[in-house]
């Protein structure tokens, strides 16, 4: 079992990559920050930067932790089929992202999630299949007993890719963490490096806490 939720989301990130999308999908940042409204998010936009590479994010909600792992996953590899939809020119929502037509739904669908049609929302409501469990069972991609929505989370920067060997993706170590907090809302997080990303919450840059 790997030690936090952010392992658990970069491992699962990569086994899917590998299963799913051929590799094909680069490496975005992969956060934990307060969502209530929605179970995640994948931005568009790269909002992220890491030296001269700009980096897409998807986005799990703290607050919907407490799911159980297939569901959690499933979140996940919802926001993986709108990365892939965006890389590959597939339009699948409308109203400004939030209404999910049949394209996503058959690009989900062929990658392990089982899709219903929800109210304002179209095909977005998603489940895990049970091939998509199985695979969960297969890489053994298990949640940890210590999940906990504290008001601080912590995620590392950095998500490593496919070890292009059709093998088990390897889990990365975690190092040491500066702190950062928005100094309008005060959402707050951790990241391995120095680091400029804004709040999407309220569009204001995070400040790193110095020690």
């Amino acid at each position: 079992m790997l030690g936090s939720m952010q392992d658990v989301l970069e491992y699962a990130f990569r086994v899917f990559n590998e299963v799913y999308y051929c590799n094909e999908l680069p490496d975005p940042v992969i956060t934990i920050m307060s969502s209530p409204r929605t179970n995640g998010h994948f931005t568009v936009g790269c909002v992220w930067k890491e030296g001269d590479e700009q980096k897409h994010e998807i986005n799990i909600s703290a607050e919907h932790l407490d799911r159980p792992i297939e569901n959690i996953c499933a979140t996940l590899n919802h926001e993986m089929v709108h990365y892939y939809c965006s890389l590959n020119g597939i339009s699948d929502t409308s109203q400004g992202g939030r209404y999910h037509n049949k394209n996503f739904k058959r690009e989900a669908e062929a990658r392990g999630l089982i899709i219903s049609q929800g109210k304002y929302i179209g095909w977005s409501v998603t489940d895990p299949s049970p091939a998509f469990i199985e695979i969960l069972n297969q890489y053994s991609i298990t949640k940890p007993m210590d999940i906990n929505r504290d008001g601080e989370l912590f995620f590392p920067f950095g998500m490593g890719g496919g070890n292009g060997s059709g093998g088990t993706p390897t889990a990365k170590k975690k190092t040491s963490t500066r702190k950062y907090i928005c100094p309008k809302c005060s959402n707050s997080f951790r990241a391995t490096k120095d680091i400029n990303v804004m709040c999407l919450d309220c569009f204001e840059t995070f400040v790193k806490v110095e020690k």
